[in-house]
Order: structure tokens, then sequence, then C-alpha cells
């Protein structure tokens, strides 16, 4: 009854555990690069945030074309007389009072105007639309950088969890040296000093561990701040820095063109809408031409109302004469910025392509040092598995296994950083030439 009794609560609780745990690796969130660039895009709030400015421009840019058509306004009144005015006549020799006005007055109108000829009007409606086109552009380059942000971010994670594996790899390898020489303390082949030894290297590389554990945790919540998901989801992302090996010996094109560089598409338009304002505010010197129709019924009595429509129609030609020379200085003015701007543009291009030809350099470098870690790693390798076998066989000392770890450790972690440093470059470099 008893061994009844324990077999249903174990299963009870095997029952409970179960479902918690299957839920748990359900609410893990597994990412690759690309589901990472994938929810940024369209969870971050820098995205949502440029979106809503050129969806908030483009109203901008539809409600200057209100302009265009005719703008019709109404409008309605009542008036009641309290006390009418009264106005003295001679009449002979006699003066007479005569009361003016009536005890209700209404009044209703109909107003429609429109421009006919009014050039700076239709210039700042093309500006209107420049102002579109830096806001499409500002998203663009905002999703730009939100890519290699988690670009970055992505690697960061991956390069925390390498680390990781190699200092876990030691501390396991430390923990398996101690046991052997502990075996071989017990009988009596090595000295205390040697079993100490072993065991303060376990217990050094213990605290490695825990470091690179919690560099990838903060790793983690970095690249969930950057995608803009709740810091609290469960994440784990996929893939190690040795899947980028082969793009990274692949050949390399230096990328040189920036005729998709946001700052310098930005700084064009910017150009180009001083130029149609130089032009908008030569046309104040034009001539403008309106037209508008008015449309009245009025009605005024004491007890019976009576109803009467009046309208008229004009044209309306205003001709600037005399303004203190305002427009000129404004055109000189703006003149002024807009070679401003071209001098900026220059050094902003010229700067550019110095950060160009650094990142292919440090690229170029990047493959290098990975060319060189990747042959230490094979040497290294090969050094520690001999020293460990020597050791084993009583032919090296704990201290030559060690140095023998240690140089094994470097190189791995050297070789890590090599594609670590060659792909935060690129991002950086696919950002500066507009690469999406």
């Amino acid at each position: 009854m008893r061994k009844h009794f324990l077999y249903l609560s174990g299963l009870l609780f095997i029952t409970l555990l179960l479902p918690s745990r299957y839920a748990e690796a359900q609410d893990t969130l597994r990412l690759t690069l690309d589901q990472a660039l994938e929810i940024a895009l369209s969870e971050s709030n820098t995205i949502k945030i440029a979106d809503m400015t050129v969806e908030k421009t483009g109203y901008a840019k539809k409600g200057s074309y209100a302009a265009l058509y005719p703008n019709v306004s109404a409008n309605g009144s009542y008036q009641r007389t309290l006390l009418k005015q009264v106005m003295v006549m001679d009449m002979g020799d006699q003066p007479m009072e005569i009361k003016v006005g009536r005890d209700n007055n209404i009044n209703t109108s109909a107003t429609a105007s429109m421009p006919l000829v009014n050039a700076q009007l239709w210039e700042s409606l093309k500006l209107s639309g420049m102002d579109v086109e830096m806001a499409v552009e500002q998203a663009r380059s905002s999703r730009i950088g939100m890519i290699k942000q988690v670009k970055q971010a992505f690697y960061a994670v991956l390069l925390a969890q390498e680390s990781l594996h190699v200092v876990a790899e030691v501390y396991d390898n430390a923990q398996k040296n101690y046991e052997k020489t502990l075996q071989r303390f017990n009988v009596g082949k090595v000295s205390e000093v040697e079993r100490l030894r072993a065991q303060v290297s376990m217990l050094n590389a213990e605290p490695n561990v825990s470091s690179a554990e919690n560099a990838v945790l903060l790793a983690n919540w970095q690249l969930k701040a950057v995608m803009g998901i709740d810091l609290g989801t469960n994440i784990k992302v996929e893939g190690d820095l040795n899947n980028y090996t082969e793009e990274m010996l692949t050949p390399y094109v230096s990328e040189e063109n920036l005729e998709n560089n946001s700052s310098l598409i930005q700084l064009g338009i910017q150009d180009r809408m001083l130029e149609s304002t130089i032009r908008m505010q030569k046309r104040q010197y034009l001539p403008t031409l309106a037209a508008s129709i008015n449309y009245n019924y009025s009605a005024m009595g004491d007890e019976d109302l009576r109803w009467f429509p009046s309208s008229n129609a004009a044209l309306s030609l205003s001709i600037p004469i005399f303004d203190g020379f305002q427009k000129h200085y404004s055109i000189q003015q703006s003149k002024v910025t807009k070679n401003m701007l071209a001098l900026q543009r220059e050094d902003t291009e010229r700067n550019l392509r110095i950060a160009i030809r650094n990142y292919n350099d440090q690229i170029a470098l990047c493959v290098k040092n990975y060319q060189a870690a990747n042959a230490t790693v094979e040497i290294a390798q090969k050094s520690y598995e001999i020293s460990e076998k020597m050791y084993e066989v009583g032919k090296a000392t704990l201290v030559e296994l060690n140095d023998a770890q240690l140089a094994l450790q470097q190189a791995q972690l050297t070789q890590a950083q090599a594609i670590y440093n060659y792909m935060m470059t690129k991002a950086s470099l696919d950002e500066l030439i507009g690469k999406e």
C-alpha cells in the first residue's frame, strides 16, 4: 500500500512538473540574426517613431494643397434692438423725434475665395513635397542604424557565448586535472604541493565561468533592449561566430560607393530645399491675383421680417512695390546658408571617405589576425594535448600543463575576437554606405 501511494505521488509530481517545463521551453524565443532583425524592424519604438514622422509629414503635405482649393465659409448673426436710436428733425418750427431701426436684425452670408495667380504658393507646395522626401530618408536612416545596432548586439551575444564556452572548457579541464592529480597523490606519485597547485588552478577557473555567464546575460539584455522587446523575455541566440568564417575568408571587395549614404542624401535634399526656398522668396516680387464671391441674405423688422438678398464678386490684385529691402536680405541669407551647406557636404563626404578607408583597413587587419590566430589555435591545441599526455605519465609538471592550457585559451579567444571585430566593422561599414 505504501509503495502504491509513493508511486501515485511520484506520478502526480511528474505530471505537474512537465507542463511547467514545457511551458518554459515554449516561452523561450530562439533567435537567428534574420529573426532578430525582423522583430526589431517591427517592434522597435525608434522605427515606429520614424514611420509616424513620415505619416505626419504626409498629412502636412496634403494640408498645404488646401490653399489651392476655394476657401468657403458661412456666417450668421442675430441682433435684438433693446433701445432704438432717436433722430431729431426740424419739421417747420417744431422738432420731430424719429426712432431709427428695427427690433430684429438677422444677417447670413456665404463667402468663397481662392488664389488665381500666386507663384510663391506654388513653390511652397514643392517645398512641402521635399519635407516628405526628407522624412522618408530619415526613416530609412533609422532603419539602417537599427540594423547595425541589432547586428552588433547579436554578435556581442555570440562572442559572450563563445567566451563562456572557452572558459567553461578550461574549468572542465582544470577539474579533470585535479581529479587525476588527486588520484596520483593518493598513490604517492605526486607531492602535496602538486595537488594543491591543481586545486588552486581549478578554483581560479570557477569565477571566470561566473563572469562569462554574467556577460552572456548582459549581452542578451542589450540585444532585447535594441530589438524593443520586453527584458523579461527568455531568448536563445542560435549560431556561433564560426558560422561567419566563410564570409570572412571570402575575398573582400572594398566598398567606396557613397551614393546610398543617408547623411549625404539628406544634405542633398536640404540643398534642393534651399534652392526652392530661394525661388519662393524671389517670387514674392511677383503680383498675386485672387478671386472671391459673397452672398448675403438679411432681414429686419419689428414683427414681420422681410428678407433681402445681395451678392458680389471681386478680383483682388496685389502688386508688391517696396518693403524696405526685406525680401532682398532674406534671399541673401538663404544664399549664404546654401553656400555653407555646400561646404558642410564637402567636409562630410571627405570624412566619410576617410572612415571607409579606415573600415577597409580594419577588415583586412581582422582577416590577418584571424588567420594568425587560427594557426596559433592548431599549434596550441596540439601542444596542450601533448602536455596533457606527458603529465599523465609524469613527464611534465602541472605548471607546464597550465601554461599550455592558458596558451590555448588565449588563442581561442583571440580567434573569436578576430571574427567578432570583423563582423562589427562590417556592420559599421554597411551602415556608412547605406546598405540595407
